[in-house]
């Protein structure tokens, strides 16, 4: 009977140990803490050996197969040390993918993945393909890969952090959205970053295709890394194949002699200039898998977002409350902002990720009135926008509940309060959905 290690029980591992369970593993479970609150229900049915609260370091004897939390660097001593031993250590999407019998489709990018994971699976799921939504959408790709039989599709967000350690992955269709300054403090430097955004186009063949941002130059040049057919799309230019928008507003696509108006750029439902890119990714992830351009349609004008992406949640006293707690970094909130039309009190911070937030600020625009600053970040963010002239409108708390009623504070009838905060949320809260389910619920106790 062969081991396999799971080093992090959130719900990759979970996922994990429960399926190489099934396959006949000897499963051990660790994580750095010594009690997780719902491990033992989450495991019901598997019998594995729990070494929480213990060094991975010392568990390595005898063990085959390692699988470690994406937030876990592959530098870690014990990841280095292991593989010298000759234990294999990869990624849970790897692990997925090895028992999976589905296509992969796979989207990355730095901002946009969830939305257009989402986006995809409705398109593919409207074109009757079974399709399955999974990787860091939310679901475990390990969760469902023994339900999945030939001709099946799996729509996968597939974040930099999973695709670190992947061996054998491939994807028959790979979109990525955009590339900005993200983890650094897991990667260490862009460029590492970048290779391991890249490395959904790894075991790519010229049957497959690349769906590239054009207007992301460092997307465009990924092209050079893979041999499959790459399809680009753009707002602000022709590319030589793939979608662009025209001077009359129209999403045009240009494939292979194929070319007509896919929609107006004005049906589509998701607000925003970064929602149309993430559309033209979308539908060009479709088309490349043969799918007519009126079913693709069809979903543009009713897919209404996912939740925790510049959601809205209620109206109290004349405030909007918009919860944009996926805005795990700069870019996002930025774009974010930029789809805010009446006088915004921004509530940002969270986990310190390395990151400046100079770019942050440059992107303000007049509708943000205020800002409230919490976590790790607050004194850096408040640092940085005295530098940009923003400083007398900033508001420091020591709490999400003190943040959430200084907003409202300060919001009047009329204007809205976003939860974007330009920062990850660990630390402070398990994930980004459940910062954006607390938000949700007390801006829904408010009274009008």
């Amino acid at each position: 009977m062969k081991t396999a290690l799971i080093v992090g029980m959130a719900k990759s591992g979970i996922a994990a140990a429960k399926l190489l369970y099934k396959e006949g593993y000897k499963v051990i479970v660790n994580d750095m803490k010594p009690e997780i609150a719902g491990l033992k229900d989450a495991l019901d049915g598997t019998d594995c050996e729990w070494r929480l609260g213990e060094e991975p370091e010392a568990l390595l004897d005898g063990v085959d197969l390692i699988i470690p939390s994406p937030v876990i660097p592959m530098t870690k001593p014990f990841i280095v040390k292991a593989q010298s031993m000759g234990i294999e250590v990869i990624s849970e999407i790897e692990l997925g993918y090895r028992y999976s019998h589905a296509e992969f489709v796979c989207i990355t990018g730095t901002n946009g993945k969830t939305t257009c994971t989402a986006l995809t699976g409705e398109i593919f799921k409207a074109a009757g393909f079974h399709t399955f939504v999974l990787g860091n959408i939310g679901v475990a790709i390990c969760e469902h890969a023994l339900d999945t039989r030939s001709g099946d599709v799996i729509v996968a967000e597939t974040a930099a952090l999973q695709l670190e350690g992947n061996v054998d992955f491939h994807a028959h269709i790979a979109g990525v959205c955009n590339i900005t300054p993200d983890h650094l403090d897991h990667f260490g430097s862009m460029e590492r970053y970048i290779a391991c955004k890249a490395m959904i186009l790894k075991n790519q063949t010229a049957d497959d295709f690349a769906v590239l941002n054009y207007d992301d130059p460092i997307v465009r040049d990924f092209h050079k890394l893979t041999p499959a057919k790459a399809l680009y799309f753009s707002r602000k230019s022709v590319p030589p194949r793939g979608m662009y928008l025209d001077e009359k507003g129209d999403v045009v696509y240009d494939l292979d002699g194929r070319r007509g108006v896919l929609i107006k750029a004005s049906e589509i439902r998701i607000p925003g200039a970064h929602n149309l890119e993430n559309a033209m990714l979308c539908a060009l992830c479709a088309m490349a898998r043969g799918i007519a351009p009126e079913v693709i349609a069809k979903v543009l004008r009713e897919f209404g977002g996912v939740e925790h992406r510049i959601e809205y949640i209620c109206t109290r006293g004349g405030v909007d409350y918009i919860n944009d707690s996926k805005g795990t970094n700069v870019d996002s909130t930025i774009r974010a902002i930029q789809t805010m039309t009446k006088p915004t009190v921004l509530i940002l911070g969270g986990y310190d990720k390395h990151v400046s937030f100079d770019e942050l600020f440059k992107g303000f625009t007049p509708n943000i009135k205020a800002c409230v600053l919490l976590g790790a970040t607050k004194n850096q963010l408040l640092e940085t926008a005295r530098r940009f002239g923003y400083g007398d409108v900033c508001h420091m708390t020591e709490s999400f509940r003190e943040a959430m009623d200084t907003a409202k504070s300060l919001a009047k009838s009329g204007e809205t309060v976003l939860l974007s905060p330009a920062c990850a949320s660990w630390g402070m809260f398990q994930n980004f959905e459940q910062r954006g389910e607390i938000f949700a619920k007390i801006a829904r106790e408010y009274k009008d």
